[in-house]
């Protein structure tokens, strides 16, 4: 079975809070990334987000690793953001697609993609959002090829679509 999950082109991503846990599914070589968000820490009693964060860095060196912002408020995120994507190459910013109240988080994310942040958005919940998280700085659909996404095409070059029969 695990030779049949390597040769997929789906990479997996482990979600957790737990240190041992988290060692153990790094130690995977199915699993390709690790992520977290300040919820499950407060679960597994985690009182310190960047200290357990650079704590698990220390080993977690070569695999991407998310980290989420734990701000509501969008000038906040973007300095949580900033300073989370410092700790480490591998790190990978989670940002959510909406804060609490409804309000986009899009201008933000575009605004650090353009600064060059990983970014790893979450809570999207429709296909229109994914589009409009997947839009790069310019509002161009850029995906990384290093993670498993074939770079699209501008929409000038992308052939044109056939009409119904």
């Amino acid at each position: 079975m695990s030779d049949q999950l390597a040769q997929l082109n789906v990479k997996l991503f482990a979600d957790g809070a737990d240190r041992k846990g988290m060692l153990e599914l790094y130690a995977n070589p199915l699993i390709r990334g690790l992520t977290t968000n300040p919820s499950l820490m407060r679960k597994a009693g985690i009182t310190d987000y960047e200290a357990f964060a650079r704590d698990i860095l220390h080993t977690i060196t070569d695999k991407p690793i998310s980290f989420e912002v734990f701000s509501d408020e969008f000038p906040e995120m973007r300095r949580q953001a900033l300073k989370i994507a410092a700790w480490q190459k591998n790190v990978y910013v989670k940002i959510p697609i909406t804060n609490t109240r409804g309000q986009s988080s899009l201008p933000l994310v575009r605004e650090l993609a353009g600064q060059g942040v990983q970014l790893n958005i979450t809570a999207i919940l429709t296909l229109t959002r994914t589009r409009l998280a997947a839009s790069g700085p310019n509002g161009n659909c850029r995906r990384v090829p290093e993670r498993g996404f074939p770079p699209a095409r501008p929409r000038h070059e992308r052939p044109a679509k056939a009409g119904r029969r």
